[in-house]
């Protein structure tokens, strides 16, 4: 049987919830997470909510890979948001940005699909461990879904660095 979850354990899981819903609507709005948008900005914050409560859970009683998911998350967000801001990735700028937050949305489902089945249906989960067949082919189709996702924002960025004129050029 799974174990019970904690105070903290709900309050991580209710607050985890909140990212998932804001990546995915700017995912399907703007075919990526914004940090200069509203649900961008949404999705920033509850991310950083979900992993500062995650860093108080531990089933091993110390640092676990769920914590190192948290701090590749937090470099993540950072890079994302600050490439624009820094301007140091030149042209690769808006590559730099969307695939680093994509790739947190990422990480933050990895923990995500692993606690999920393993602990649910409550009494009879569907998978034993983070190692059961479930939750790899559950982890392969996210990663699928991730390189299919990042191809598309690539291929959308390169589309529309091709509309917009080269500052400098001459006309």
């Amino acid at each position: 049987m799974a174990n019970p979850m904690s105070t903290l354990g709900i309050i991580h899981t209710v607050l985890s919830l909140p990212p998932i819903v804001f990546g995915v609507w700017g995912f399907l709005r703007d075919g990526r997470i914004d940090p200069g948008t509203r649900v961008g900005r949404l999705y920033l914050l509850g991310m950083l909510a979900s992993i500062l409560t995650s860093f108080g859970l531990s089933s091993t009683g110390g640092f676990n890979p769920g914590h190192g998911l948290g701090l590749l998350a937090l470099v993540l967000m950072a890079v994302g948001v600050v490439a624009s801001r820094v301007g140091g990735f030149g042209r690769a700028t808006p590559y730099v940005q969307t695939l680093s937050l994509s790739a947190s949305f990422m990480v933050l489902l990895v923990p995500g699909i692993n606690e999920t089945l393993t602990r649910l249906p409550a009494g009879q989960p569907i998978a034993s461990s983070p190692e059961s067949p479930p939750v790899q082919t559950a982890l392969l189709v996210l990663v699928a879904f991730f390189f299919l996702g990042a191809t598309y924002q690539v291929l959308k960025l390169r589309a529309l660095a091709r509309r917009l004129p080269v500052v400098g050029s001459a006309a």
